[in-house]
């Protein structure tokens, strides 16, 4: 094929760029959370449908999911979109210091405004390309809500809204430029506890009382002491969600606490979450309460397709570096002065890692704010989070590659990461993006025999495993 089809599909995203910023810049300032993306998933349907796609909503219970859909027949290239935002950050945008927006609520911390919007551009270029070149095929957008807390995604495959698809796509915006590395990413169960005790006055007459707090205290520490004795990779966090009030002189009759349960496999995780049961019920029953358990969400680990991020890497070193102004550079600057201890240790750390005992190298990665290059193949540093990505790679063969959009240190879930969540560098990011996944469609429905090839790899990797549906089947997508 060459690389002219690259700049051909990196002019038809240019052309249109202006139109992706300002719908990531309008979800940005929706800022909407998981089950509840109702204006940032309708701007992107109505753009998408003006262009020539067909759009179904609604889908797998989920009100803010749908597929945006081109073309007919086979191949079925499928690009992932998100659009949810995280609680508790809301943030003034370019801002050096925490500024937080009044009457907002939350904030685009981990760049799902940017995410969607890429990928939409992805299929909307895709689509031109596909049209000048009456290639044959079918590409999606799929719009999918509840990335963070909820795995959005898990209800769509469940409901085998993938099970036709030949190859999915997606990216996440970064720090970096670089290729999945599956191995960073945990399956996750979120999982309530709900403690039913009975109330009483707790100084007049705490004998007839039986405290629901207790039993959540009790229970933390039970998890606390599981800690020792579970695989180092394993992950478990908690938030106390109902404390059973604001009276200490009342004896609370319902307390909750929320996990997070992560581990490298789904195995891995729902022995530990049975575990975790017992706990509950050991503390239940020390302190004469009932406990209710509720799984809200589930992640599956991620199947990795070297072959389909070979060809996305290929894209990425054609893209990258991304280039940026002096004025973009002295901007990410400003930003790293204000990142905290933590996260320019972390820095320092990654920093050591990429540049091995080359000092020139180490020395330009200190001296630059945006890290402007493209990371080797499996460099393997950081991780322990999820992405409901896993379970789509489960179902079919998926790629996905990091795009650099913010200062170099910058913490995703970070109020720091939403107030440059509007900045040309991250649109920058976003765009590239785009052109990436949008050329990597393209070889696939110009070159058939590469998507035999990912397939031959993904069964490979499965080994002969199905899809663990994790989730249990009288789970339904709400807002919690």
């Amino acid at each position: 094929m060459g690389t002219e089809f690259k700049d051909e599909i990196e002019g038809l995203i240019d052309k249109r760029s202006q139109a992706y910023t300002d719908i990531s810049d309008a979800i940005w300032g929706f800022a909407e959370p998981r089950f509840q993306e109702r204006e940032s998933s309708r701007i992107q349907q109505e753009y998408l449908s003006s262009r020539g796609f067909s759009v179904r909503a609604d889908l797998a219970g989920e009100e803010t999911a749908f597929i945006a859909e081109y073309g007919s027949g086979k191949p079925v290239i499928a690009f992932l979109g998100e659009f949810d935002a995280l609680s508790s950050l809301q943030q003034e945008p370019d801002q050096t210091e925490h500024c937080p927006i009044a009457g907002k609520e939350n904030g685009h911390g981990c760049g799902h405004h940017l995410l969607g919007t890429a990928s939409a551009a992805a299929a909307d270029a895709l689509k031109t390309y596909m049209e000048e070149h009456k290639l044959a095929g079918t590409i999606r957008y799929y719009g999918c809500p509840a990335e963070e807390n909820a795995g959005g995604k898990a209800y769509l495959v469940r409901d085998g809204f993938f099970n036709d698809c030949d190859a999915a796509i997606t990216w996440h915006p970064s720090t970096t430029n670089k290729t999945m590395m599956a191995d960073k990413y945990l399956s996750n169960f979120r999982v309530f506890f709900t403690f039913h005790g009975i109330s009483s006055h707790a100084a007049g007459a705490p004998e007839l009382g039986r405290s629901a707090l207790d039993a959540v205290e009790i229970m933390d520490i039970g998890v606390n002491y599981m800690r020792e004795h579970m695989i180092d990779a394993a992950r478990v966090h908690g938030a106390i969600t109902n404390s059973g009030g604001i009276a200490p002189n009342v004896i609370p009759s319902e307390a909750q606490i929320l996990y997070a349960i992560r581990a490298p496999k789904v195995t891995q995780v729902q022995k530990l979450f049975e575990r975790m049961c017992d706990i509950a019920r050991g503390a239940a029953l020390i302190t004469g309460t009932t406990v209710d358990i509720k799984q809200v969400a589930a992640y599956s680990n991620v199947i990795e397709n070297d072959t389909l991020e070979d060809i996305m890497y290929e894209n990425m070193r054609h893209f990258v570096p991304i280039g940026y102004t002096e004025e973009e550079l002295a901007y990410a600057r400003r930003f790293q002065e204000v990142i905290t201890e933590l996260d320019k240790e972390g820095l320092k750390d990654l920093i050591s890692i990429l540049s091995g005992r080359d000092k020139e190298k180490k020395r330009q990665m200190e001296e630059s704010p945006m890290l402007d290059f493209v990371l080797e193949r499996h460099v393997s540093f950081g991780g322990g989070g999820s992405t409901d990505v896993g379970d789509v790679s489960w179902v079919v063969p998926t790629g996905k590659v990091d795009i650099n959009c913010y200062a170099a240190g910058t913490a995703l879930h970070s109020w720091q990461a939403v107030a440059q969540g509007k900045a040309p560098a991250a649109h920058k990011g976003m765009l590239t993006a785009a052109k990436i996944m949008a050329c990597t469609g393209a070889e696939l429905l110009e070159k058939p025999e590469l998507l035999e090839r990912i397939k031959e790899d993904w069964l490979e990797k499965l080994d002969g495993e199905t899809y663990p549906d994790p989730l249990p089947k009288d789970v339904k997508p709400e807002i919690w």
